[in-house]
């Protein structure tokens, strides 16, 4: 049985609801580390789900690196007004800006990219992501799905620095 400060923990680490945590917490037999990869899986088929449904929703996140040199711009959409007013999605947003500045993608996704051009490295989505490499970036897009719950995709971004 899950006592109330596991699934407070559970909670703030990875943002799904009480009986949700719960539950996990009890299938994965009171370890939270297996309860965490219960809710990701659960995460994942709820975020699957919403992949048809549309965004017109979003926001536009600018990030400028220090001293001014390089700076990046990303649109992200989402499926309402009220989600793209959300501390997550506006962290999301400001995480992938940072991204694109450090990493200068070429392409969104692989789908955008020709043929002969490596995924992993040249497109948004496939590379490893900045704060915890263990995970791509369409993993943390997928993590923010699930806890908001609306579909959510990066609609376009571009990078800048000085003189090229």
């Amino acid at each position: 049985m899950a006592n109330t400060q596991q699934i407070k923990e559970l909670r703030e680490r990875i943002g799904a609801g009480v009986l949700d945590c719960k539950k996990a917490l009890e299938e994965a037999k009171g370890d939270i580390t297996t309860a965490m990869e219960i809710l990701r899986k659960q995460g994942l088929a709820k975020a699957e789900k919403r992949v048809a449904r549309e965004v017109r929703q979003g926001l536009i996140e600018a990030y400028i690196h220090t001293g001014g040199r390089i700076g990046a711009l990303v649109e992200l959409n989402c499926e309402t007004d009220f989600v793209a007013n959300t501390d997550e999605l506006k962290e999301l947003a400001h995480n992938l800006a940072l991204q694109v500045a450090a990493t200068e993608p070429s392409f969104i996704g692989s789908d955008d990219a020709p043929g002969e051009v490596d995924p992993s490295e040249a497109c948004l989505l496939h590379q490893p992501f900045i704060k915890d490499p263990q995970k791509t970036v369409q993993e943390i897009i997928t993590e923010t799905i699930a806890k908001v719950g609306e579909n959510i995709r990066v609609r376009r971004f571009a990078r800048f620095e000085l003189g090229k």
